[in-house]
C-alpha cells in the first residue's frame, strides 16, 4: 500500500465509509489525472497529492452518507468535485455534472472515459441555461454561490420533493437568515482538514 492509498484508506475509516479496492484505485486514479492535467489546464490550486487526497477526495466523500435519490446534479463541478468521487463510490446513482468552464468540463469528460464511469454525464453550461430532460432528486453545490442564490438558480432543475445539499466552510449565518425554506445544518469533520466544514440541507418546496 503506497502513501496515498494509506492516507485515503485511513481517512475513509475515520469517516466510517466502506468502499471496495476497485473504488480506492479509481479514486486515486482520479487525483493522478487531476495532477497530470493541472500542468496545462490549471484545474485546481492544490498541487500536492497529499492535499488532493484530503481536500479533493475525503472532503467530497464526507457528504456520501447524506446522498438521497437516484438522480443527482453537481452544479459548478469544476474539476469534477464532489461529483466524480461520489459517483465512483455510488455506481447505483446517476450523476449529472455541470460547469460553465469549458476547459474543466473537457477534463471531466476525459476522467469519465478513463475511469469508466457509466453513471456520470457532464455538460458545459450555466445552470440557468441547462436544458432539462428530467428533474433531479438532489442538487449538490460546493463553494458555488450564496445560499439564496443557489436556491434561486437551481429551483427549475429540482424535483418538487428534491433537496439541495450545499457544502460550506463556516456556518453561513447571514445567508441562513435570508432563507425561508426548511434547512438542516450538518457539521462535517473531515480527516486531516483543520478548517471548519458544514453541510446545509435545504428542502426547497
Amino acid at each position: 500500500m503506497n502513501q496515498d492509498e494509506k492516507l485515503l484508506c485511513d481517512g475513509l475509516s475515520v469517516l466510517n465509509i466502506a468502499v471496495s479496492d476497485e473504488m480506492v484505485s479509481k479514486l486515486l486514479a482520479f487525483i493522478y489525472l487531476i495532477e497530470k492535467w493541472n500542468k496545462a489546464y490549471n484545474l485546481t490550486a492544490i498541487r500536492h497529492r497529499k492535499d488532493m487526497v484530503n481536500l479533493h477526495l475525503l472532503d467530497s466523500l464526507a457528504i456520501l452518507p447524506y446522498l438521497q435519490g437516484s438522480h443527482i446534479m453537481d452544479v459548478g463541478t469544476g474539476a469534477g468535485l464532489p461529483g466524480i468521487p461520489l459517483a465512483i463510490c455510488r455506481p447505483d446513482i446517476e450523476f449529472q455534472l455541470i460547469d460553465s468552464n469549458a476547459k474543466k468540463t473537457r477534463f471531466v469528460q476525459q476522467a469519465i472515459l478513463e475511469l469508466k464511469l457509466p453513471n456520470v454525464k457532464v455538460t458545459h453550461s450555466r445552470i440557468e441555461a441547462f436544458i432539462l430532460e428530467n428533474r433531479f432528486d438532489m442538487v449538490l453545490t460546493r463553494a458555488f454561490a450564496s445560499l439564496p442564490e443557489i436556491i434561486d438558480l437551481t429551483q427549475h432543475v429540482l424535483d418538487e420533493k428534491g433537496v439541495l445539499l450545499c457544502m460550506k466552510g463556516q456556518i453561513p449565518q447571514e445567508e441562513l437568515q435570508d432563507i425561508k425554506a426548511k434547512t438542516t445544518l450538518i457539521s462535517l469533520n473531515v480527516p486531516h482538514i483543520e478548517a471548519e466544514r458544514c453541510l446545509v440541507k435545504i428542502q426547497v418546496s
